[in-house]
C-alpha cells in the first residue's frame, strides 16, 4: 500500500477508516493511499468502516471534515460514555470458543446490538480441535441455532476455510471476549496481518487483550472484515427496555399480548412472554438474559437516549 500523495491538496478527499487508535485514524483513498488523520473538532464517534471526506494537511496526514451517511453503527455503551466499534457493517460475528469459558450474556447481549441495527448476525465456535470441551460449548451454543441464527464449528488455528463462505460480499466485524481466536482468525484470513496471539492463562481461564485496536482488512473487492479488541462488558444503555424486547426475535409474537400494557416481563403477572416459558414456546434461558439485561439499564436511560449517536440514513 502506498503511503504518501505528491501534494497537499485543499480540496475534500472521500476515503474510508481501515483503522481507529481512539482519536487517530488511518484513512485509505479511492487511489490507494493511506493517510494518517484526525477528527475535525473534539467530537469522537468515528470508526472503521466509515466513509469520510478529508482534507490534506501534509501528503501523509490529513483531517477527517464529515462522516459520511451510515448504512448501519455497531456501538456499546454504560452509564457515561460510548464505544463506537464499527460502521456500516452488514454482519456482526460473535466469536466464542471450547476454551477459554465464554459468557453466554455477552453473547446475548451482541445479537441484541446486531438485532436493533438489523445486522446480519454469525456464532462462531472457534478451537473445535480441542473435542471434549468444543461438544460441551456446542450443546450450549445449539439454542441460537434454533433460533435461525447461523452457527459455525471451526478450527481456525488448523483450517479456516469454512468461514469463507459466510464472508463473502458482506463487511463483518469480528466481536468477543479476548482469547477467543479472533486474531487467528484474522491470520488465517489475511497472513500479512500478522496480529499478535497470545497463549491462555490456565489460572485465569482468560486471554490476554492482543488487539488494541480495530483494522479493516479487505478480501476481495466485495467483502471485508474488521478485527475488534477483545471485550468482557457490551453494555447497551443507549436503549430502552422496549428496544430490547423486540431484539429477542422470538418474543415478537408475544409482545403486545399482555395483561397490562407497559408489561416490562419481569415479573409482572399475567406476561405472556412467561407464559410462553411455561409452555416451553420461549427457552427459560433467554427470558432470563433478557431479564437481567432489562435490570442492569439505568432507569435514566430516556435522558441518555437523546446524547446517543445516532446512525445517519
Amino acid at each position: 500500500m502506498r503511503t504518501t500523495c505528491r501534494s497537499p491538496n485543499t480540496s475534500p478527499i472521500r476515503g474510508e477508516i481501515v483503522a481507529a487508535f481512539g482519536k487517530h485514524f488511518l484513512v485509505k483513498t479511492a487511489t490507494d493511499i493511506a493517510l494518517e488523520c484526525v477528527l475535525r473538532g473534539k467530537k469522537g464517534g468515528a470508526a472503521c468502516g466509515d466513509q469520510v471526506e478529508i482534507r490534506l494537511t501534509s501528503p501523509t496526514q490529513g483531517v477527517i471534515e464529515s462522516i459520511l451517511p451510515r448504512s448501519a453503527l455497531l456501538y456499546r455503551s454504560d452509564t457515561s460514555r460510548q464505544k463506537v466499534i464499527a460502521a456500516n457493517v452488514t454482519q456482526i460475528i460473535i466469536v466464542a470458543a471450547a476454551v477459554p469459558a465464554f459468557s453466554e450474556e455477552l453473547i446475548n447481549r451482541c445479537l441484541v446490538a446486531a438485532e436493533s441495527q438489523r445486522i446480519k448476525a454469525l456464532i462462531v465456535l472457534n478451537k473445535t480441535d480441542l473435542a471434549e470441551p468444543a461438544r460441551a460449548a456446542f450443546a450450549t451454543l445449539s439454542l441460537y441455532g434454533r433460533l435461525g441464527y447461523s452457527l459455525l464449528q471451526l478450527s481456525a488455528k488448523t483450517d479456516v476455510k469454512p468461514l469463507l463462505p459466510y464472508l463473502h460480499g458482506h463487511l463483518s466485524v469480528l466481536v468477543g471476549q479476548s482469547g477467543m481466536g479472533k486474531s487467528t482468525i484474522i491470520n488465517a484470513l489475511v497472513p500479512a496481518a500478522e496480529r499478535a496471539t497470545a497463549e491462555i492463562s490456565p489460572t485465569l481461564d482468560t486471554g490476554r487483550h492482543t488487539t488494541t485496536h480495530a483494522r479493516l482488512y479487505h478480501l476481495d473487492e466485495i467483502s471485508g472484515i474488521i478485527d475488534s479488541p477483545g471485550v468482557q462488558q457490551f453494555g447497551l444503555q443507549h436503549m430502552s427496555s422496549e428496544e430490547v424486547a423486540w431484539a429477542f426475535m422470538e418474543f415478537h409474537r408475544y409482545l403486545g399480548q399482555c395483561r397490562f400494557n407497559n408489561c416490562r416481563h419481569i415479573g409482572e403477572p399475567g406476561c405472556a412472554l412467561l407464559q410462553a416459558v411455561q409452555e416451553k414456546k420461549i427457552d427459560a434461558r433467554r427470558l432470563d438474559f433478557y431479564r437481567k439485561l432489562i435490570m442492569s439499564l439505568t432507569p435514566s436511560v430516556g435522558a441518555f437516549s437523546s446524547a446517543r449517536q445516532k446512525v445517519q440514513h
